[in-house]
């Protein structure tokens, strides 16, 4: 199953993705644990695989939000092919080496006995923030619009910590970071629940 994800990721990449310094991109992704790395610790795609399905769950979720943007002629959400397969597939690479296995004790709900399970922790070695921290490491292979930072350093939306006034102010001048924020909260609470 996370080869297919792997692979429909890499395929959406390659047609999409062109800009100098995105094949050597890729080829950190490959070599990372970006493919088989939980999206999170026990919410949304805490599994094997769950960034890369959580990162096409919301590619797709951006392209369908901005098509009915397209139908309905709204002009400001009109972007390219590759800046949305960019802040869609690439928002929380962030996410990349910081989710380790390890395991937690659960109480049996009908045996009343405690058992180890699977878990993952979070050690992060490179607390640069959210958003910001996935816009300074694409940025290492390639060069991002001002569009694109924005939408990938304030994709948490109005979930993240910073001041409301601040986000709301980005999601207004960035209309794309309003659009990856509303994609990625579809993805991880529509199509992936905490299961």
């Amino acid at each position: 199953m996370v080869n297919n994800y792997k692979n429909e990721f890499i395929k959406v990449y390659n047609e999409n993705i062109t800009r100098p310094g995105a094949s050597s991109l890729l080829d950190y992704l490959k070599n990372s644990d970006f493919f088989t790395a939980p999206a999170s610790t026990r919410y949304h795609g805490s599994f094997e695989g769950g960034l890369v399905l959580h990162s096409i769950n919301v590619y797709h979720c951006l392209t369908d939000y901005l098509e009915r943007g397209r139908v309905k002629d709204i002009y400001r959400m009109d972007y390219s092919e590759e800046s949305v397969a960019i802040v869609a597939l690439l928002h929380d690479i962030c996410k990349i080496d910081v989710y380790k296995k390890s395991t937690r004790n659960v109480k049996n709900e009908a045996t009343g006995v405690w058992e180890k399970v699977p878990c993952y922790n979070y050690e992060d070695n490179l607390p640069y923030g959210h958003g910001e921290k996935s816009v300074y490491m694409i940025s290492g292979f390639m060069k991002l619009s001002r569009e694109e930072a924005m939408a990938i350093r304030w994709h948490m939306g109005f979930s993240g910590i910073e001041d409301k006034n601040t986000i709301g102010n980005a999601l207004e001048k960035y209309p794309l970071s309003f659009a990856l924020s509303v994609a990625d909260m579809e993805a991880s609470y529509f199509l992936e629940g905490d299961k």
